[in-house]
């Protein structure tokens, strides 16, 4: 799961980049007191949609979002031209200009990609992860992710609804859900199908799918030169995922056999 990189490589980017060009990504505080039990909710198709907008609507607001003139937004155009949608949902990508390492996709399509990663990957390196991050909308993982945040987290005292319009969160609430979803982890199972549809949707676009192997080499470097190694408290932000090493392996024997 790539969102989970930046916890690691935050200090290391940020003394690659200069401090007064970016921001750090800012997912809020939690200014609440504790946590309370979470009453049992059933929330509609349409509530989680409003959520999911009010979310990616503060996050861009709170981080700053490139415009279209600039070189990163305009690189990051070139690579995603023709990704329009994923299984019927629309995608929409853009860039935070943030010191942070990392990108993250929202159920509703939205593709958030960090400079400072477009700073360290290729061109292919970038499409691998905005594969593996479509492949997480597709399977509805990223969907489940933020309800789970939302009923978990955010949404600490429950909800209220009149007419099937969801309340608005409050500032605590949208910073809660953020750190909720930054600290979320997927199954092994998932991120292996999550890679294995990253393959597929980029290569039915017209990509070359080898950018899955050459984004998780990337990251492994990263991963390496960051000093997490199996003895690191650091390699339990890695634990819950399938091996770097493995999933390099079956991304390039599938290119391989298929002579990409």
């Amino acid at each position: 799961m790539i969102k989970k990189l930046f916890i690691t490589l935050a200090l290391a980017a940020a003394v690659m980049a200069p401090s007064t060009a970016m921001a750090q990504f800012n997912i809020g505080k939690a200014v609440s007191g504790g946590v309370k039990a979470v009453k049992a909710l059933t929330l509609t198709d349409e509530q989680m949609r409003q959520y999911v907008k009010e979310y990616i609507d503060w996050m861009d607001k709170h981080n700053p979002v490139l415009p279209e003139d600039n070189p990163y937004t305009q690189r990051l155009r070139r690579l995603t031209e023709g990704l329009t949608d994923v299984e019927g949902v629309p995608l929409n990508f853009e860039v935070y200009h943030v010191i942070d390492v990392n990108a993250f996709a929202c159920a509703d399509g939205s593709v958030r990609v960090f400079s400072s990663l477009m700073d360290i990957m290729t061109d292919d390196e970038l499409l691998g992860v905005i594969g593996h991050e479509v492949g997480h909308v597709a399977h509805k993982d990223s969907k489940n992710a933020f309800k789970q945040a939302l009923l978990t987290s955010a949404l600490k005292d429950g909800i209220a609804s009149s007419n099937g319009t969801a309340a608005a969160l409050t500032e605590s609430q949208l910073g809660s859900l953020g750190e909720a979803l930054v600290s979320a982890n997927y199954s092994q199972k998932q991120e292996r199908a999550a890679d294995d549809y990253g393959y597929e949707f980029l290569k039915s676009h017209g990509k070359n799918p080898r950018a899955m192997a050459l984004s998780f080499a990337k990251l492994k470097q990263m991963q390496e030169e960051a000093g997490v190694t199996k003895d690191s408290k650091l390699n339990q932000l890695f634990s819950t995922h399938p091996d770097l090493d493995s999933r390099i392996k079956r991304m390039e024997q599938r290119a391989n056999k298929e002579g990409f």
